[in-house]
């Protein structure tokens, strides 16, 4: 099966720098995420595309061997990370793979093929493999995506001990982002090092607060005569603070108000932040006495003529 263009699922050159790769990704993962297309099968497939390209693209080793060897770069990559050839790879197909990858075959003995590195490989071909990325899903409630949080992770090393790693969860979060751990990936083969783990974060659904990108939605409760005649209403924040809204008079309901700098903090902006869309949702009186009675029937005589 034909790998691929990776280049092309993003749509960029293959001289694109960093920044072009990084924006470009932004751009496509927006386009085609999950929570923006709910059910469309193909969207979720081209999110997936995008990124498996944008983790090798992005990637300054990966992006090298992806260049150098282009469809036989999964090979290579599969071949380190079963910790020697035999197990990644077909007996028949050594051959090829060694031709490929180095331009000969694996020769008996202990000789060295220039420009490979590390200890020695099948029938003495010596060759260092970095080990493979490793993706793990995480969960995070909204405010911990809004204070940042931490995870404790626990795995097995290759000798089979258990391995357990803390890591830190920035603000800002959001459900798709990518945090690169580095080093706690698959180990390497013949002293390559090891790849790197990448937490792919999904935040819960918040009971009260809904969000679009940096900004978060609410509502809240106002009585129907602050509704009329203005006054004030109280606002809860997501951090557990409380604002006092000014509200004007003959204000409807559903209105709603925008508090600046008070929604989700910008993940690698920490110091800025969305901001808050409040809904005003108006409480009806209950329990009426008489003389509150007489008094609405007043009004509404009045209203109506």
């Amino acid at each position: 099966m034909a790998i691929k263009d990776y280049y092309q699922v993003l749509g960029i050159g293959r001289n694109a720098s960093e920044q072009e790769i990084k924006q470009s990704y932004r751009k496509l993962a927006r386009q085609y995420h999950p929570d923006i297309n709910p059910g469309d099968k193909q969207a979720e497939a081209r999110f997936k595309e995008i990124n498996e390209a944008y983790e090798v693209l992005s990637d300054s080793e990966k992006r090298a061997k992806y260049d150098r060897f282009g469809s036989d770069w999964q090979r290579y990559e599969r071949a380190g990370a079963d910790g020697g050839f035999y197990g990644g790879v077909p007996n028949s197909d050594l051959s090829e793979l060694f031709e490929t990858l180095f331009g000969g075959t694996p020769r008996s003995g202990g000789s060295r093929r220039p420009g490979a590195a590390g200890g020695v490989g099948p029938g003495g071909f010596n060759v260092r493999m970095d080990g493979q990325d490793v993706e793990q899903p995480v969960e995070v409630l909204l405010d911990e995506a809004f204070n940042g949080t931490q995870r404790s992770l626990q795995y097995s090393n290759p000798n089979g001990s258990p391995r357990t790693i803390n890591v830190k969860i920035p603000p800002g979060v959001d459900t798709g982002t990518r945090i690169r751990v580095a080093g706690e990936g698959a180990p390497g083969m013949n002293g390559g090092k090891r790849g790197d783990l990448y937490l792919i974060v999904h935040v819960q659904p918040h009971s009260r607060y809904q969000r679009k990108g940096d900004d978060l939605y609410v509502s809240a409760p106002a009585s129907l005569y602050t509704l009329l005649l203005g006054g004030e209403a109280k606002v809860s924040t997501i951090n557990g603070r409380t604002i006092t809204l000014n509200i004007p008079a003959g204000t409807q309901n559903g209105k709603q108000f925008r508090l600046v700098g008070q929604g989700m903090p910008r993940m690698r902006q920490p110091e800025a932040r969305g901001d808050l869309y409040v809904t005003l949702e108006v409480e009806l009186p209950t329990n009426l006495t008489d003389r509150e009675w007489e008094l609405f029937e007043e009004l509404r005589r009045i209203r109506e003529g």
